[in-house]
């Protein structure tokens, strides 16, 4: 009786083993290969409360502050800064008036591309009109703005929604396209 019972759970522990195994395949084995070999480690500085001064020609273009700035080093790949509690940048002309704003919950810049992108409400405010969307990426090499949706609202209060924004970096002018939204106009629309 003692031997049959051994022979049973034998049996059975031979069974689960070959149930565990049949539920493996060929591809599932590869893709455990390619992804231990793809490991990839990172290492962050972290700077608290940050300032950064961005000047041209002698004069201050730009003060971007960062509650939290993380400079990463990944393993593989490209050096890239990236700001979690979110962003300000304040921008100035050459005789350090402000210009204009950017705020967002969250920034990314990718030194090697030449790119910021800015997500999660992220807020423009130029001279000429003030931007709403969730992404927004300056292209530094282009010294353009693009964002892929948005809300643009002017000084005499027309709002326009669209898709596909952009703005060259001074925010003087702006492409939207299919734009929807509401104007006012003054005056007598019966003349």
């Amino acid at each position: 009786m003692k031997t049959l019972a051994v022979k049973l759970k034998f049996l059975f522990c031979l069974m689960l083993a070959v149930i565990s195994l049949s539920s493996c395949n060929d591809d599932d084995l590869k893709n455990t290969a390619t992804i231990s070999a793809k490991k990839i480690t990172l290492s962050k500085d972290r700077s608290i409360g940050v300032a950064v001064t961005y000047s041209d020609s002698a004069y201050v273009k730009a003060i971007g502050f960062a509650p939290i700035l993380d400079k990463v080093t990944p393993s593989v790949g490209a050096i890239y800064n990236e700001m979690p509690k979110g962003v300000k940048i304040e921008f100035f002309d050459k005789f350090f008036k402000k210009t204009g704003t950017i705020t967002s919950n969250y920034a990314i810049q990718k030194q090697t591309e030449k790119i910021t992108i800015f997500r999660k409400n992220v807020i423009v405010v130029s001279d000429n009109i003030t931007f709403t969307t969730e992404e927004l990426t300056w292209d530094e090499n282009k010294r353009m703005y693009y964002s892929p949706y948005g809300t643009v609202t002017t000084k005499d209060g027309d709002v326009i929604t669209g898709t596909e924004f952009f703005a060259p970096q001074d925010f003087s002018t702006y492409e939207i396209i299919d734009a929807a939204g509401t104007t006012s106009i003054k005056g007598d629309l019966t003349q």
